[in-house]
Order: C-alpha cells, then sequence, then structure tokens
C-alpha cells in the first residue's frame, strides 16, 4: 500500500475511485479532475486499485508522485468494487464524500457546480448530478433513461413526497461523510458483481433525518459506455451472482429494512427497485441475452423473485414512471408470482383485418383458462382463430395471454360470468399526481391530451414525391402492387424465386422487385430481363412504396420492411408477408412479435406448431402462419435434380455469422461488419483449421472434389479467413446459390438454417458445433427453440475440429447419400417437395385478401332487430318532432 503524505485538515471533497483493468481510459479520467475550476487545494482524490492486472497501478502511483498534495494511492487484491471503495472511504477526509468512477469524465465546472448549490443549501442530505451517456468507441452521446429528474432545473426533492424521484447511481452522488460515519455506513461486498451503488445510496436515505435530495442539472457527469464489453456491467449478467446475490442482498435486503425503518416500504424505494428489476425484464426479451441464469441459480432466482414481487404493492408498480414500463411487465410483478387465480378486466382489440373482416381480441391470465363467451351481434360465436400465448420470464411461465380472431361485429366478452370492458389498447398507469402542466391547461379551459411530437418538415422533392403518389396515373400504375424484396443489397432468395414465379405465371399479380441499383444482384435482373426491377431509395421506388399493398420479403429487418425513407413521407399501409430467410428452428419469439406479421410462411410441421400451438411465446396463430415451403425450395429441388452425384463436385462448408463477432451499422441496408478481433477469434481459428485441414485437402485431391468456403452474407464484404490456395471462396451476391448447394457432396455448418436446404435435396450433412455452449447461453440470435440436433439433426454433431474433419471424411468415403437415420428425418420433415412452393404462398395471400365466412344473424333475428330500431325511432319522433322544413308546411314524421 502506498500513500501520499497529507496535511491533517478537511477538504470540501474526497473524490473515492474504485479502480480495475482501466488503464485505457486513466489519462481522460485524471485530466478532467485536474481540469476542475474548483479549488483542487480543497479537494481529496483517494483511488483504489483492486488488483489490476493491466498497468493501472503505475499510472496512478505517477500522478501521485506528481501531485501528493492531491492524490492518494491505495493498492489491495481484487475485492470487488464495494471492497475497494470501503478501503477508500476509510481514508476519506471531505465533508462530501463521492464515488466517482475511473472510466467516466467530469465535466470541468463539475465541482464547483455542487459547491455553489451546497452554500445555498447546506442542509440537504444527498447531491445527484446530471450523467450525460457517451459511446466509447464511437464518441456519440445519448441520454441517460432517468434524465426526466433533470428536467426542472435545479430542484430540491423530499423523496417521501417526490415519491417518483430516486437516485441509486453513487458514482454521480455526493454523500455527506458526518451521515455516513453516523450511521457506520458500509457498501456490502457481498454485491460483487452490481448495485452495490443502488444499495448504498438507498441505506444512506433510508438512515438519513429525511430524504431529500437536489438535483443538477448542471453538474454534468460523463457516463462512458464502453464498446468492447469490458465494464463491470457488461460482465455482470454472465456472473451467478447477478440472480442471486444482487436480489437477496440488494433488492429484498433494502425493500425489508425500508418496511422496519418506515413501517412501510417508501413508494420511492419501490420505484428504486422496480427501476432495478426492468433490466432483468429487458434483458428477458433481449434476441441475444448471454446470462448466467440457468440451473441452480436459476431455480433461486426465482425464488427470491417471488419474495421480492410480494413485498411490492400495487400502488407502486402501477405508480412507477421513472422509465417506461409495458402494461404486461407490471402484471408480471403484481400477479405472476402469485398463486392467486387472476385475468385482466378489459379485453383489447388490438388489430383488425379488414380484408377477412376479422378483429383480434386479447386478455392475460394467471392460473386456469377463465371459462370464456364471445358474443358477435348479440350471437355466440366460437373463435375463427385462437391460441393461448405464454409470458415467460427466464423460463418461467408467469402469465398466459388469450389471443382470438372473431368476426367484424358488435363484440362482448364474458369471463367466468363477467363481462369485459372493450379497448383498444391497454391501459395507461393511473396518474397519482397533478402537474402544474395539467393545471394551466385546466384553467384556460383547453383539453388535457399528451403533446404530439412536431413532423418533420419535408423537403421539395419529399412533398412532390407524396403528391404525385397521389395522383390518378400513379395509383393506377401501382395499384394493388406486391412489391418482392430479399435484402437491400442483395437478392438469389425466396423472395425473387417468388417474383420470376409470378412474372412467369401470375401476368394478373402487379408484382415489382426492389434492389440495391448498381449491385451484381440488380445487373443479373436487368439482364434476364426483368423490367420490373426498382432501385431501392429511387423516385420510383418512393412512389412503389407509397402504392403497395402487399411487402413480400425473405427479411424482416426495419430497412426492409419500414423502410425510414417512407415512414418520413408516410405510414405504411402495406401487409407484410415474411417468406422467411430459411426454416425457422430456434425460438424468435421476442424479435418477431414486435413485426406485426400478417403471414408468416413455414416449410415443416415441426416449425409450424412451435408457431401456431398453445403454450408457445409467439403471438401468431393459424390466422397468419400457413404450412407453405420456402419459394426457393422450388429452385433448390430443380437445381438438385439437374446436379447427378457424378457431378456434385462441392465440400461445401458454411457456417453462419457470431452475433458476438459483428456490430451493426446504422439501419439503413442490414449491412455487418466484424470486430477488430474477427481473425484471432475462436471462430476464426476452428474453422480455419478444418477448411485448411491437410486430410480435408488430401480428401478433395483423392475424390477430385473441390473444397469451397461460403460465409453467411452478414460476414461477407468484412470478414476474412486465411484460407489456403487449394480453397475456393464464394459470394451470395452474383451467384446461384441454390446451384452451389446442388453441387455439394456434404455440407460442413454449424447452427445455419442453410443445412435446410441441402437436407430439402437430400445431400449429406456434418455439423461442427466447437461453440454450442456459448450459442446456447445466449450469445447469439434466438433462444432454443424445438429443434435438437441430436434428435432432430440430418447428420453427425461434432464438437472439435479433429470430429468435423473424421466425419467429413467419413461421409465423403461413405457416398452421395445421407445416412438411412438421417434420409428419413428428411423424409419426415418435408413429407411434399413437389416444385408447388410458389403456388402454395401465392394461394395463401390471396386467400388471406378474401373476407371470412361466417354465419350471419337468421332472418328471424334481422326482423326483431328491425323492429326494435323501429320503434326506437318511432318513440325518438315522438318526443322531438321534426322541425318545419324550410320553404314549406310542417310535415309529421309518421
Amino acid at each position: 500500500m502506498t500513500t501520499s503524505e497529507v496535511e491533517d485538515h478537511t477538504a470540501r471533497f474526497s473524490i473515492v475511485s474504485a479502480v480495475y483493468n482501466v488503464g485505457a481510459y486513466l489519462e481522460a479520467f485524471i485530466a478532467s479532475i485536474e481540469a476542475q475550476t474548483f479549488p483542487l487545494e480543497r479537494l481529496q482524490v483517494i483511488v483504489v486499485d483492486d488488483g489490476s492486472t493491466d498497468d493501472c497501478l503505475a499510472q496512478l502511483e505517477a500522478w501521485q508522485q506528481r501531485r501528493p498534495e492531491l492524490v492518494t494511492v491505495v493498492s489491495q487484491k481484487n475485492g470487488g468494487p464495494a471492497s475497494a471503495r470501503n478501503a477508500g472511504m476509510a481514508r476519506a477526509r471531505g465533508e462530501w464524500i463521492t464515488f466517482t468512477d475511473p472510466d467516466d469524465v467530469l465535466d470541468p465546472g463539475y465541482l464547483a457546480e455542487v459547491d455553489a448549490y451546497l452554500r445555498k443549501r447546506p442542509d440537504v442530505m444527498m447531491v445527484a448530478t446530471n450523467r450525460a451517456v457517451f459511446s466509447g468507441t464511437t464518441g456519440s452521446e445519448s441520454t441517460h433513461p432517468l434524465r426526466r429528474h433533470f428536467v426542472a432545473g435545479n430542484r430540491l426533492r423530499n423523496l417521501n413526497i417526490d415519491s417518483g424521484h430516486f437516485h441509486g447511481h453513487a458514482a454521480s452522488s455526493f454523500f455527506r461523510a458526518d451521515e455516513i460515519k453516523r450511521g457506520n455506513l458500509r457498501y456490502d461486498d457481498r454485491l460483487r458483481t452490481t448495485f452495490e451503488d443502488g444499495h448504498f445510496c438507498c441505506l444512506y436515505l433510508l438512515h438519513a433525518p429525511a430524504p431529500t435530495v437536489v438535483y443538477l442539472p448542471n453538474a454534468v457527469y460523463n457516463y462512458r459506455i464502453r464498446g468492447d464489453g469490458t465494464s463491470q456491467l457488461d460482465r455482470s449478467w454472465a456472473d451467478p451472482g447477478r440472480f442471486t446475490d444482487v436480489l437477496e442482498h440488494g433488492y429484498l435486503a433494502l425493500l425489508r429494512e425500508g418496511s422496519e425503518r418506515c413501517g412501510r416500504i417508501p413508494s420511492w424505494l419501490q420505484g428504486m427497485v422496480i427501476y432495478e428489476l426492468s433490466w432483468y425484464l429487458k434483458m428477458n426479451d433481449r434476441l441475444a441475452a448471454p446470462t448466467a441464469a440457468h440451473g441452480d441459480t436459476l431455480v433461486r432466482f426465482h425464488e427470491l423473485m417471488e419474495q421480492i414481487c410480494a413485498l411490492l404493492d400495487r400502488g407502486g408498480v402501477e405508480s412507477y414512471r421513472a422509465t417506461f414500463l409495458s402494461v404486461t411487465r407490471r402484471e408480471m410483478l403484481l400477479h405472476g408470482y402469485d398463486s392467486e387465480p387472476w385475468h385482466t378486466s378489459y379485453a383489447v382489440v388490438d388489430r383488425l383485418d379488414e380484408d377477412q373482416k376479422l378483429l383480434r381480441v386479447c386478455y392475460r391470465y394467471r392460473g386456469e383458462m377463465p371459462d370464456e363467451k364471445f358474443t358477435v351481434f348479440s350471437r355466440y360465436v366460437q373463435p375463427v382463430h385462437q391460441k393461448i400465448r405464454d409470458v415467460q420470464f427466464f423460463d418461467r411461465t408467469l402469465l398466459h395471454e388469450r389471443i382470438v380472431w372473431l368476426p367484424f361485429g358488435t363484440v362482448r366478452v364474458v369471463l367466468d360470468g363477467e363481462e369485459l370492458e372493450i379497448r383498444t389498447a391497454d391501459p395507461k398507469p393511473p396518474e397519482r399526481r397533478l402537474t402544474a402542466g395539467t393545471v394551466n391547461k385546466l384553467l384556460a379551459h383547453e383539453p388535457v391530451a399528451a403533446p404530439k411530437k412536431p413532423e418533420p418538415e419535408l423537403t421539395f422533392g419529399d412533398r412532390m414525391v407524396t403528391r404525385l403518389a397521389r395522383t390518378r396515373l400513379v395509383r393506377r400504375y401501382f395499384r394493388d402492387a406486391w412489391v418482392l424484396i430479399d435484402r437491400v443489397f442483395n437478392a438469389d432468395d425466396s423472395a425473387e424465386h417468388l417474383f420470376r414465379h409470378l412474372s412467369a405465371n401470375r401476368p394478373d399479380v402487379n408484382a415489382w422487385f426492389v434492389i440495391e441499383s448498381g449491385t451484381p444482384d440488380h445487373k443479373r435482373l436487368r439482364r434476364d430481363g426483368y423490367r420490373r426491377v426498382v432501385a431501392h431509395g429511387s423516385f420510383v421506388w418512393k412512389l412503389l412504396m407509397l402504392n403497395c399493398t402487399e411487402l413480400i420479403s425473405s427479411h424482416i429487418d426495419d430497412a426492409v420492411v419500414r423502410p425510414a425513407a417512407i415512414r418520413a413521407l408516410a405510414e405504411p399501409g402495406w401487409r407484410i408477408v415474411f417468406l422467411q430467410h430459411g426454416v425457422m428452428k430456434d425460438d424468435l419469439s421476442t424479435w418477431l412479435n414486435r413485426k406485426n406479421i400478417d403471414l408468416l410462411v413455414t416449410s415443416t410441421r415441426a416449425e409450424m406448431h412451435s408457431v401456431v400451438d398453445d403454450h408457445t411465446t409467439y403471438r401468431y396463430t393459424t390466422k397468419e402462419v400457413k404450412l407453405t415451403g420456402l419459394p426457393r425450395f422450388d429452385r433448390i429441388l430443380e437445381a438438385g435434380q439437374r446436379f447427378p452425384p457424378d457431378q456434385r463436385d462441392l465440400i461445401l462448408i458454411a457456417p453462419t455469422w457470431r452475433q458476438w463477432l459483428s456490430s451493426s451499422e446504422p439501419v439503413v441496408t442490414g449491412r455487418h461488419r466484424v470486430t477488430e478481433d474477427f481473425r484471432t477469434s475462436q471462430f476464426a481459428t476452428e474453422w480455419t483449421s478444418v477448411i485448411n485441414s491437410p486430410q480435408v485437402k488430401e480428401l478433395a485431391e483423392r475424390t477430385g472434389l473441390q473444397v469451397a468456403l461460403l460465409l453467411h452474407p452478414n460476414f461477407q464484404g468484412t470478414a476474412r479467413l486465411d484460407t489456403m490456395p487449394h480453397v475456393r471462396t464464394l459470394e451470395f451476391e452474383g451467384q446461384n446459390v441454390q446451384e452451389i448447394f446442388a453441387r455439394a457432396r456434404v455440407l460442413v455448418t454449424d447452427y445455419s438454417s442453410m443445412f435446410f436446404n441441402a437436407a430439402y435435396i437430400e445431400r449429406p450433412i456434418v455439423y461442427f458445433q466447437f461453440d454450442r455452449d456459448r450459442v446456447n447461453a445466449g450469445w447469439h440470435l434466438g433462444r432454443h427453440g424445438y429443434f435438437d440436433y441430436e434428435r432432430d439433426g440430418y447428420g453427425p454433431v461434432t464438437f472439435t475440429a479433429g470430429e468435423a474433419v473424421a466425419a467429413l471424411t467419413k461421409t465423403v468415403e461413405t457416398g452421395p447419400e445421407p445416412d438411412p437415420v438421417y434420409l428419413q428425418r428428411i423424409q419426415e420433415s418435408f413429407p411434399e417437395r413437389d416444385g408447388r412452393c410458389c403456388e402454395r404462398v401465392v394461394d395463401a395471400i390471396l386467400e388471406s385478401r378474401h373476407a371470412h365466412t361466417y354465419r350471419r344473424p337468421t332472418l328471424r333475428q334481422v326482423a326483431v332487430g328491425r323492429a326494435r330500431g323501429a320503434a326506437r325511432r318511432a318513440l325518438h319522433a315522438v318526443r322531438r318532432p321534426a322541425p318545419p322544413s324550410r320553404g314549406g308546411p310542417s310535415r309529421t314524421t309518421s
């Protein structure tokens, strides 16, 4: 341990900073402290190196040698941020203590702004400063989720009164040293992963005479978001303690402490805990969510969640407004762990299908499904389509959502004899305080409504586009247009093959294909003579999109189905037909449920049932989901028949991409770029060892085959593997990809749905899954679904490069057909391989545009209804005679 020699006097502020492996950020941190306009002779800085393995300690000791009157350096074995902060706090001499993180930066006037306010109001208990979030990689700025706490200027809040406020970030807080000493407060070193600062902040306020916090918007704390995933917060989700210790010693302990000290749990403390729990709810909904929530850890997590939710009261959950929390998430906290049956007091009609004359009605419940009855036009009806969706939270079903499609009409929903309120959206949380803005509107007799966002001003060119799109000529030209698109920058997927089918066989369909101009696939389609190929982003494209009725795509990224350039002109009015890029085998519900798909194409019975069956996590029913097969399967089948065994000349190696090795560019084209460490990653190392294997090279030479590498489209153009000269690298753009699979003697892949292409035409497959544990832990997109590779796969599963090479060699030497076991699985998965997938997709689209036929009221019911209507009109006429007509005598209604 090394400490500086300092004079024995009290400083105004003590900065205590826990340092661990942040050497790359220390220079900026140090510079921001030395740049403070506040007198540094009244400042004490204590930096505790918590066993860093980089050059942190050397940098800190150099700073201390240069500024011994300012800096104290403490070095200890790694014990976590709580332990390090306690060690620094024990040496603090300031009147006020703050715990600045060493990878963040303070504005020059930060300490001066805090000091100026404290001189005016020395009685405040805590100071909260304004966090400005910035990216450590790009430098771009964003706002913190709790920014609303600072919009009112410098404002002192008593949290017992302003219960919607709280502050749990110790690094941007200032604490009275005498209050810390009086309460004998310390950071809980059992909270090693996260929330040690939130726990300390709340404990401090519970011990204070009054929980008064001043929010200072002009004291700016620059909070760094690291892009390399190395921060404590980034790593915490992979630590079991995040799901056990944080809940037990953090949230649960605080709620119990608040109840003991205050008689009931303060609303502000409940708000703080709900804010923290909201991050778990968000992580649960992420498509790629690597966490430690499995096994015994997951069991303990749900035990603790049950205890925590039992302490949260209805008012605290419903009044929470610090950040957005959906109604469903609030219900999960209030009812998800409750043993009593429950259902919503309302049903929501959230979607209308004007073509089929159907409407979607939803409600949620816990426990057994209620006894339900639906009426339309006073007649009991059965749902046309229906399902029960499980609302899950880390693999545990907390609630169920009942989804039914009913005929158009006057709908009533009765559950267990109780008629529900019918709404068009979930209700907003109740407003428990009257704001000054609302009062002013009431006094001015203005309607109280949420302010509308100002619409962006259109350029002259965009205004011309919107006007021209409404003209009779353009509307007639693009009348009932079907827009087909694969990706913005490439084609040769199901959308292109469906477009070719429509162009050749369905002249009655106004079909157009969209792709970026100048790309190889755009040039290829134009060379093939297709005139209805429109350049993405062009003037004609905007006119087309503003008039089309169907958007049919093999991809469903927003860049494809909700392009920003069109949304700036008008809200999209097309129906979305999702052809899919492949057969869906993983659970993609958290992604697809947000897409409002009108028609979803599936290819196998298992795939379809994984979506539409009861107690799955998808919101889609038999109305939206159809079993047709991918349109590209027709092309694959035709190509497969053109290449008999003696013409299958490729050892095709086609790994899929990895979410953790790629980062998306701004959502304009959907392209991806790889991380800087891609070439040294396990992905590159393992696949290169297979591709460049001497055994594979010898096998190819002996059998006359070509080793070919086909990277996933998300990696092509940005990723490169170091291959030997005998390996041929293939591209998706500008090539007939179906022909590539048809030429394969064997396909070696990992988790790519492209193996369904090979299976469709009965090509042997080898799986190489060296990183399965990481993929199954949530690091890649999607969660484990219905498909089990050992049970359902179409080839041997290997986990090392040696196993993959051996299985590849055996498969090639055995012959061009799959093993009988795998062949039987293929035939069970694809019972109909008849080259008519495109036809079935077109039929499904057209069928979905036709009105659903249902039993109309009988003649007697119509007559009774008309009689009742006539009686009401007659009664109304007697009570309120018709006024005299202008220019003539009065007439009496009979």
